[in-house]
């Protein structure tokens, strides 16, 4: 592993990945190299949790080649300096940012999306001309396989390569010391990476999590919020970090979406060998999900297998911020339930646990959903629906406090791994006498008169 990392710091500093044609061509490479191992990364996906050819190609190759495209359509306007206002001490002169890459970076990906989560911020680095060493998730085997021979046959080491790690080994590439390192995964490792990082003041992206609430008010539009919202809770299923965790509805509509969303579970009827259904990725997370299940406040689901790793769509009701089911992020297909009479004691509801990566507002009043846009700190998210916004390349995706720490997605992505450089451009025809001595009361008065 220490052989890469000085691999790519040797390449990095022979200045290979800087130029235009070096980071287009490593774009096209990327997006050649994907679309022949596509069929063999759905295949592997099937084999880590059943995930189905529909949705493996919806929720992890359409934005990852939609992140390629959008890249490559922009890089040349994305590499020019940006000119910004010069200020008149300055005069004679002009200003503007310069965008460098951070240099070698490690990437660890998470399980839930194996291939986008991994892939997608590779694509960042790259289109900003950086070296990277990618860490794939080691609870999706099959995928973590194809995707280290997708890579190390068709980039240079020193460039892009993937490593194969454990915990153990995980630590061990912690320790070197990155010029930024960008993680996917839960708080508690990615509390782990930060410390890890600070022994070498090493810049950090850390996309995290949360217990995102989708907030529904009397005004909503019950039985499309309910066709919506099961979708985007029961994506793959529940293994979604931007997924709704919880819901809070307004006690006049509760009945009504409840029954709703019962509705929507049944027409779509979830279960192992559908295409809109997968596993629980694995037995340590399936026994998780299990204990955090109350038959007594369980109106809906609630059957499971371990031996097929399957847990129905499960809703719970009457919950409460003591439960069980609202200590952690849930990461799986249960949807717990809970009301309220009044917004601002939704909003202080919310407001009681850390700032989630996500957050959801159902309403048809204008006031409402601003009320909750300007009162709750969050990721990201969206007014009428889940889990849509990550699919536009243009909005930023990251967390804020507790839920992470950095952007990317798009420009955001360019930026999230290259250093804005600040360059003033100064003439030589004129240089004001003020700021060389002998200093003086006069000077000084010219300063002040034309600072404030």
């Amino acid at each position: 592993m220490s052989s890469h990392h000085a691999q790519q710091c040797a390449y990095f500093k022979e200045g290979l990945t800087l130029s235009y044609a070096a980071r287009i061509s490593a774009l096209h490479q990327f997006d050649k190299a994907l679309r022949q191992y596509e069929e063999r990364l759905v295949a592997a996906l099937y084999k880590d949790f059943q995930k189905s050819a529909f949705e493996s190609f919806t929720t992890e190759f359409s934005m990852l080649y939609e992140e390629i495209r959008h890249a490559q359509r922009n890089l040349k306007k994305w590499m020019r300096p940006k000119r910004v206002r010069t200020n008149w001490i300055n005069w004679p002169a002009h200003s503007a940012i310069l965008r460098e890459p951070l240099g070698v970076n490690l990437i660890i990906g998470a399980w839930n999306y194996p291939i986008l989560l991994l892939l997608q911020p590779a694509v960042s680095a790259l289109a900003a001309g950086n070296t990277a060493v990618l860490k794939p998730s080691e609870n999706a085997p099959a995928v973590a396989a194809v995707i280290e021979e997708m890579i190390n046959t068709n980039f240079d080491s020193g460039h892009l390569v993937v490593v194969q790690a454990d915990a153990t080994q995980t630590q061990q590439l912690l320790a070197l010391r990155w010029d930024h390192i960008f993680y996917t995964g839960s708080t508690r490792v990615g509390q782990i990476v930060y410390e890890a990082a600070a022994k070498h003041l090493t810049p950090v992206t850390l996309e995290l999590g949360g217990k995102s609430p989708a907030i529904i008010t009397a005004s909503a539009n019950v039985h499309l919020t309910a066709k919506r919202l099961v979708w985007g809770k029961f994506l793959n299923a529940g293994q979604t970090c931007v997924a709704p965790d919880y819901v809070l509805v307004h006690e006049s509509v509760r009945e009504a979406f409840i029954q709703a969303c019962i509705s929507e579970l049944k027409r779509n009827n979830y279960k192992l060998g559908q295409n809109h259904y997968c596993q629980i990725i694995n037995h340590r997370h399936f026994d998780r999900l299990i204990a955090l299940l109350d038959p007594k406040k369980t109106i809906y689901g609630g059957q499971y297998d371990r031996d097929t790793r399957f847990i129905a769509p499960t809703i719970m009701a009457e919950v409460t911020l003591t439960d069980a089911v609202m200590q952690e992020e849930i990461f799986g297909p249960i949807l717990p339930i809970m009301t309220f009479d009044a917004l601002e004691n939704a909003v202080k509801q919310v407001k009681a646990l850390e700032k989630p990566l996500a957050a959801y507002v159902f309403s048809t009043q204008k006031n409402e959903y601003q009320k909750v846009l300007s009162d709750l700190s969050f990721g990201g998210g969206a007014v009428n629906d889940v889990v849509m916004h990550l699919s536009n390349p243009n909005l930023p995706f990251g967390g804020v406090g507790h839920s992470g720490i950095g952007a990317y997605h798009g420009t955001h992505g360019l930026d999230c791994f290259s250093h804005r450089k600040s360059v003033l451009y100064k003439k030589n025809w004129f240089e004001a006498p003020l700021k060389y001595p002998p200093l003086s009361h006069k000077k000084l008065n010219w300063i002040k008169k034309f600072m404030k």
